[in-house]
């Protein structure tokens, strides 16, 4: 396997750009996003382009990610890791700030020379209403490029990533070439429901507020071959 996230995450589209990678759901919304390899390396691209070009940022650079699982984020977080950042979840001084709209207080805690919030929204829409001192992250990684060249070689904390995401996979039973449902509640570490499928180049889908009542039929209908425990 590739030693740095940005090549595996290439590998892992590279036979099918066009099937389904990771598929959305939120139970308490009813929101459904899908997104093709092809797609996700598009948003992934877009998130590169804007921290390497728009905000300057250097490999090793600190990025802080206040997001809970959801496409977005898969996004955000492989955007960081193509661009060679060193992604972290402890409150302390970054260069860039990603946050969750109902995280914002949270965000007070941490200094950050950029900011950008996310509301999650369906269909990737705008916020409302932007945040003080926060930039709308829809609105602004959408005017980068679709095309991202990243630097050779594995990023600050790329080793011990992905050596952590093999491990998960085998422990969770995650086969290449799976499609793995996850509930997100139960596997929030991006580790889990992000790294570990893509060491594997499984597809993911992954439900928010998951309903029991639907978990047979969405198996079905998704072509679910797994379903972490």
């Amino acid at each position: 396997m590739a030693d740095n996230i940005a090549r595996v995450f290439a590998d892992a589209i590279t036979t099918d750009p066009t099937r389904p990678l990771l598929t959305w759901y939120d139970d308490a919304s009813g929101d459904r996003t899908e997104l093709s390899g092809a797609t996700l390396a598009n948003w992934v691209a877009k998130t590169a382009n804007l921290l390497v070009d728009e905000v300057g940022l250097a490999p090793g650079t600190p990025a802080g990610v206040l997001l809970p699982p959801h496409w977005q984020t898969a996004a955000v977080l492989l955007g960081c890791w193509s661009a060679k950042l060193a992604v972290v979840d402890t409150p302390g001084d970054v260069d860039v700030l990603f946050a969750a709209a109902d995280r914002l207080d949270e965000a007070q805690s941490w200094s950050a020379d950029e900011r950008y919030a996310l509301g999650l929204s369906p269909l990737a829409a705008p916020l409302r209403q932007v945040p003080p001192g926060f930039a709308d992250y829809v609105v602004e990684v959408r005017r980068h490029g679709d095309h991202f060249t990243p630097q050779p070689g594995p990023g600050p904390a790329d080793g011990p990533l992905l050596a952590r995401a093999q491990s998960r996979a085998t422990e969770l039973g995650i086969t290449p070439g799976a499609r793995i449902l996850i509930d997100t509640a139960r596997y929030p570490d991006p580790v889990d429901w992000l790294l570990a499928p893509l060491t594997q180049a499984a597809t993911v889908v992954l439900c928010a507020n998951l309903n029991p009542a639907s978990l047979a039929a969405r198996t079905t209908t998704e072509q679910v071959t797994h379903t972490l425990p």
